[in-house]
C-alpha cells in the first residue's frame, strides 16, 4: 500500500518512466505468450517452440535491466534524513522499490494477457479476419496456469534484481567498480571464446536454427558464439569506460580534460554496464545485418518486436543511467558554480566525455561485429 501511495504522488517524469517499464513488460509478456501459443498450436514442433522461448530471454533480460535502472533513479526510494525514525530505513526503501517495480511489470503483463486473448478471439471474435489465429494457436485451448506462470517470470525477476541492486552496501574504489583485476580480462576472454566457437561451428556446418518469423540464424553453435561475444563486450563495458577517462587525462591535460576524465572514471561502474550492453546489442545487430539475417523485410513481426524491445530498453537504460549519474554529481556541480566556473565548462566537459567514449567504444564494437560476421560470410 505504501508503494502505491508513493507511486501516485511521484513526479510526472517518474511516472512516465514507470509507464515505459510497464510498456516494455507488456511487449515482453506478449512475446512469451506467443511462444506458448505456438507450442499449443504446434505440439509436433517442440524444438522450435523451445528455441522461441530461449530467444525470449534476450528481451526479458533487457526489460529487467531497464526496470532496475528506473528503480535506481526513483527519488522516493532514496534515504533521506528523518525517514529511519519512522521505520523507513535503507532496507525498507529497498523493499518499496522492489514492490514498485513488481507493480509496474505486473501491469504490463496484464495488458499483454488481455491483448493476447483478444487476438486469439477468447474475449470477442477473431480480429483482423483471423490473421493471427495460426500464430497464436487460436484453435486450441490455452493452458491458463502456463500463461500465468510465464507472465509471472518478469515481475519476479525484475523485483528481485531491483532489490539486489538497491540493497545497502559499502562504497568501493573506482578501480574496483570498473573491474580492471576482473571485468576487462574476463570480457576479452569471453569475446575470444565466442569467436572461436562461432568459427568452429560455421566450418562444421549443421542444421540452421530458425528464429520467430522464419529467419535463418545459422547453426546453434554460431548462436552460442554470438551470445558469448556479446556477453564479453557487455562485461568489459565498465573497464572500457574507465580507460576512456584515463585517455582523456594523458598528454599534459588541462583543467577541463582533468575534470572530464575524473568524472568519467568515477562513473565507470554506473554507466559502463549500460554502455557495454548497448555496444553488445549494436555489435550483434551489425553482424546480423552483415550476414543478411535481419535485413529489411527479412524478419517476421515477432522477431521485429523482440529486436525493437531490446534496442529500446537498452537505449532507455543508458539514458536513465546517465540521468542517475547527473543526479549524483549535483553537489560537485554546485561546488563548481560557487567557485565561479561558467556553465560552458560543464557542457564542454560533457562533450569531451561523450567524444572519449565514442572514440573507444565505436572501433571496438565495429571490430567485434566484423569478426563475428566473418565466419558466416565465408
Amino acid at each position: 500500500m505504501l508503494a502505491l501511495r508513493l507511486t501516485r504522488g511521484s513526479h510526472p517524469l517518474v511516472l512516465l518512466r514507470r509507464l515505459l517499464v510497464a510498456a516494455a513488460a507488456a511487449g515482453t509478456g506478449f512475446l512469451l505468450l506467443c511462444t506458448l501459443g505456438h507450442a499449443v498450436g504446434h505440439p509436433a514442433q517442440a524444438p522450435g517452440s523451445a528455441l522461441r522461448l530461449l530467444w525470449c530471454v534476450i528481451p526479458l533480460a533487457a526489460t529487467v535491466q531497464f526496470a532496475v535502472a528506473v528503480a535506481r533513479t526513483d527519488p522516493s526510494t532514496r534515504p533521506r534524513p528523518g525517514l529511519s525514525a519512522v521505520g523507513l530505513g535503507p532496507a525498507r526503501l529497498t523493499a518499496i522499490a522492489a514492490a514498485s517495480t513488481a507493480v509496474a511489470c505486473t501491469l504490463g503483463s496484464a495488458v499483454a494477457l488481455l491483448f493476447f486473448l483478444h487476438l486469439r478471439g477468447d474475449l470477442t471474435g477473431l480480429p483482423f479476419d483471423g490473421a493471427a489465429a495460426e500464430l497464436l494457436g487460436a484453435d486450441r485451448p490455452l493452458p491458463l496456469a502456463a500463461a500465468l506462470t510465464l507472465l509471472a517470470v518478469l515481475p519476479v525477476a525484475a523485483a528481485t534484481a531491483a532489490a539486489l541492486a538497491l540493497r545497502p552496501r559499502p562504497a568501493r574504489p573506482a578501480e574496483r567498480v570498473a573491474g580492471l583485476p576482473g571485468g576487462l580480462p574476463w570480457g576479452v576472454a569471453l569475446v575470444a571464446s565466442g569467436l572461436a566457437i562461432e568459427t568452429y561451428a560455421a566450418r562444421g556446418g549443421g542444421d540452421a536454427a530458425t528464429l520467430p518469423g522464419r529467419v535463418e540464424a545459422g547453426p546453434l553453435g554460431v548462436l552460442a558464439g554470438w551470445a558469448l561475444t556479446a556477453a564479453g563486450l557487455a562485461l568489459a563495458g565498465p573497464a572500457l569506460t574507465y580507460v576512456s577517462g584515463r585517455l582523456l587525462q594523458t598528454f599534459r591535460p588541462g583543467a577541463l580534460r582533468l575534470l572530464a576524465g575524473r568524472v568519467l572514471m568515477g562513473e565507470a561502474g554506473r554507466i559502463g554496464r549500460p554502455l557495454g550492453v548497448v555496444a553488445a546489442v549494436a555489435s550483434a545487430s551489425i553482424a546480423a545485418v552483415t550476414v543478411g539475417g535481419l535485413g529489411p523485410g527479412g524478419s517476421g513481426p515477432l522477431t521485429a518486436l523482440g529486436a525493437t524491445l531490446v534496442v529500446a530498453c537498452t537505449t532507455a537504460t543508458l539514458l536513465t543511467a546517465a540521468l542517475e549519474a547527473k543526479q549524483t554529481r549535483t553537489h560537485t556541480t554546485a561546488a563548481l558554480h560557487r567557485l565561479g566556473a561558467p556553465p560552458t565548462v560543464l557542457r564542454t566537459a560533457a562533450l569531451l566525455r561523450t567524444a572519449a567514449l565514442l572514440a573507444v567504444l565505436v572501433p571496438v564494437t565495429w571490430t567485434v561485429a566484423t569478426l563475428a560476421a566473418t565466419p558466416l560470410k565465408g
